[in-house]
Parts: structure tokens; sequence; C-alpha cells
């Protein structure tokens, strides 16, 4: 069984709040909650997560970091 992921990205303030994540985990473990100024982030339950990291890998921010190493 793979680890669950704790968050899609480190950083609160990298996420650009696309909901690319929630959509395309397999398993329902992201909601897109407001955060106390509006803005939607990611949160996983940790429960259901299957550790596949699809959302680490649909993510603009993370793709983005990656492609400039």
């Amino acid at each position: 069984m793979r680890t669950p992921i704790e968050r899609v990205l480190q950083n609160k303030n990298d996420c650009c709040g696309c909901s690319a994540c929630f959509a395309i985990c397999p398993v329902s473990a992201i909601r897109m909650s407001e955060d106390e100024e509006g803005f939607l982030y990611p949160e996983i339950d940790q429960s259901k997560c299957i550790g596949c990291r699809q959302c680490q890998r649909t993510c603009p921010v993370k793709a983005a970091d990656e492609n400039k190493e």
C-alpha cells in the first residue's frame, strides 16, 4: 500500500486554486475548502488517500517546478 500524502503543495501560497487535484483524485480524497480570505485550497482526507500522487502530477504549479529542474 502506498503512503498517503499530506498535501498537494508544501506552501499554501503556491496553490492557484484550479481544482485540478480535486478533479483527478480517483478516490475523492481531496476537497476544496475556502480559507479565511475566500480562496479555495485543497485539503486531503488522509483516511481516503491511497498515495497515488495523481494530484501532484496534474498540478500546474508542481509541473512547472519539475520543468525548471
